[in-house]
């Protein structure tokens, strides 16, 4: 079961858009036109600097998990489950984890895939989604249940929560994997210029695209591309490719492939955004808007943190596109972390331009049944009873139910 995927069954919309975008290439021939077209019943949709679904304003309260896809079903089920006790209505992820050949030792994996951590702490319990085929040589799809099947799992029990989840078709990082493994299955080892531009790993990233958007659910039986439990498609998190123009043809070349397969659902980056100024929300083909925030990886300060929420949300307006402040964290090192959480969401709250926040990052009880160990970053959300937590909820409640919920679509 561990092959390339081929396009199996899918629904009629979904092969039709995947034939045409293997007709056209890159060229969004009709993009326009379907543009036009009105989002499916629950699909997530834009009006303005706002989110909507089926024609009402869908303010984002939500929560980042970078396990969900690796994680056991227990371990699945108990951040979703989470989720919701904090009131959140979005869930973020990424795919992964990538790894080199299992049998060819010139193509190895560059990261510990066989980590008995923890599985917050990167111990991925054998899981893995794409690996080098070292005998056909070529990117190869693991689609058992430890490969895309938990894909599958994580997607049908979000919707039996009403929760969206923002997908994040692939990691930049070498955590585990990510663009970094998948640049050196060719020998690379720098994929911030080498991965946007060599086309075999251009081939392989369109590849893994249509094979996950085409794709059918094993358990409820709906193709990606036709589940409004997708909030939507991010080409990568946080892809730092170099230069700025390359990241800029590279964003513009896949969301316009990603659109070609999948008109419906929404398409962002998923960049931190921070020094290019929104750029990407200049191509028709990104929906919204996304930023990291991260004081401490600045230098600067929670306060300049809580301008820079106003400042970009007025890009966003700028646009006519909604702004996410998709992650962002604060240690709890820090005296001051819930006062600083309170400002900040307090802030979006406030601003008609911000369209919500997701939270880096929700994690819950391990296989073991006690939390993980973050003894780093220090930025981890648990479901403990504690003030984080209960800060987080409320403002989820009052995001959902306030000024920007009320306020008239544009």
């Amino acid at each position: 079961m561990r092959n390339i995927s081929n396009l199996a069954v899918v629904g009629c919309a979904a092969v039709a858009a995947a034939l045409a975008a293997l007709l056209a290439g890159d060229d969004v021939f009709s993009q326009t036109a379907k543009k036009r077209l009105p989002p499916p019943p629950g699909f997530v949709s834009t009006s303005g600097t706002r989110f909507t679904v089926d024609g009402k304003v869908f303010p984002v309260a939500g929560v980042n998990n970078h396990y969900l896809v690796y994680g056991t079903q227990e371990e699945v089920v108990r951040v979703l489950d989470d989720a919701v006790a904090m009131g959140a209505n979005v869930v973020r992820t990424f795919l992964q984890p990538v790894i080199g050949s299992k049998t060819d030792p010139n193509v190895p994996t560059i990261w510990d895939f066989r980590s008995r951590a923890e599985t917050s702490n990167l111990g991925v319990n054998g899981s893995y989604l794409l690996y080098w085929d070292g005998e056909r040589d070529v990117m190869a799809v693991n689609d058992g249940p430890n490969g895309l099947q938990k894909i599958d799992f994580l997607m049908a029990e979000a919707a039996k929560r009403n929760l969206k989840v923002i997908v994040a078709l692939l990691d930049y990082w070498r955590y585990t994997g990510g663009a970094a493994q998948m640049s050196a299955w060719y020998g690379n080892s720098d994929p911030a210029r080498f991965f946007p531009t060599d086309p075999r790993t251009v081939r392989d990233y369109k590849s893994w695209a249509q094979t996950v958007i085409t794709r059918k659910n094993s358990i409820t039986g709906t193709i990606y591309a036709d589940d409004p439990a997708i909030f939507g498609w991010q080409l990568m998190n946080e892809p730092n490719f170099e230069p700025t123009s390359v990241l800029y043809d590279w964003v513009s070349e896949m969301s316009a492939y990603i659109k070609s397969i999948d008109p419906h659902h929404l398409v962002s980056v998923g960049h931190g955004n921070i020094y290019d100024q929104f750029s990407d929300l200049e191509i028709e083909t990104i929906d919204f808007g996304t930023w990291h925030g991260y004081p401490v990886h600045w230098g600067i300060s929670p306060q300049e943190m809580n301008a820079r929420i106003g400042d970009f949300c007025a890009i966003a307006k700028k646009y006519s596109k909604p702004m996410l402040l998709e992650e962002f964290g604060y240690a709890r090192r820090n005296l001051d972390q819930i006062d600083v959480y309170k400002t900040w969401l307090d802030t979006i709250y406030r601003n008609r331009d911000c369209a919500g926040w997701v939270v880096w990052r929700l994690v819950s009880r391990q296989k073991a049944g006690i939390f993980p160990q973050d003894r780093h970053d220090q930025f981890d959300i648990r479901n403990d009873g504690g003030a984080l937590f209960e800060t987080l909820r409320q403002a989820a409640g009052a995001l959902r139910l306030g000024p920007m919920s009320e306020s008239p679509l544009e």
